[in-house]
């Protein structure tokens, strides 16, 4: 890293270090000293919450019944991921009620492709209702503790992130 700062005049190459990490605290100091800007982005708000939720859904459909700014605010503390693994958590539910009683693995293969078409058929036609949300909802956590976040925080004030 040293020199990297200085400009020889030669036209030399200059080289930016872009990185991220989920544990800046346990970045060496010499290094962080080097890392001329620090930005901490937070967890995302409401808004942005149902944006990803219908990002997530791209290519799946969603029941009249589901409101997806309510499941947003139920997602408070949700990291991306987070939301992420809840529209699958979700899908997966449609998939388990349209399964139900059948196995899978002692199907023919027609059937099992059936079923297979029936499952894609739903979750692009008639899609993934509110009940399938609130069933994901009580199966899916936030991956971050409010301690986390404290603790984000902390480090982003003590060291200038922005």
């Amino acid at each position: 890293m040293d020199g990297l700062h200085a400009s020889s005049g030669t036209g030399a190459p200059r080289v930016m270090v872009l990185a991220a990490t989920n544990f800046p605290w346990d970045i060496d100091e010499a290094l962080r000293r080097r890392l001329e800007k620090r930005i901490y982005i937070p967890l995302p708000q409401l808004a942005d919450r149902a944006e990803l939720l219908r990002i997530c859904l791209r290519g799946m459909a969603t029941a009249g019944d589901v409101d997806l700014d309510e499941v947003a605010r139920c997602t408070e503390g949700f990291s991306g991921d987070d939301i992420a693994n809840l529209v699958r958590c979700a899908a997966d539910c449609v998939m388990r009620r349209i399964r139900r009683g059948r196995a899978p693995d002692c199907m023919p293969a027609a059937e099992r492709a059936a079923m297979l078409e029936e499952i894609a058929a739903a979750l692009t036609r008639s899609g993934i209702g509110a009940g399938d949300f609130q069933a994901a909802l009580q199966r899916t956590n936030p991956s971050c503790s409010a301690a986390d976040i404290e603790r984000h925080q902390s480090f982003a004030h003590t060291f200038g992130c922005t």
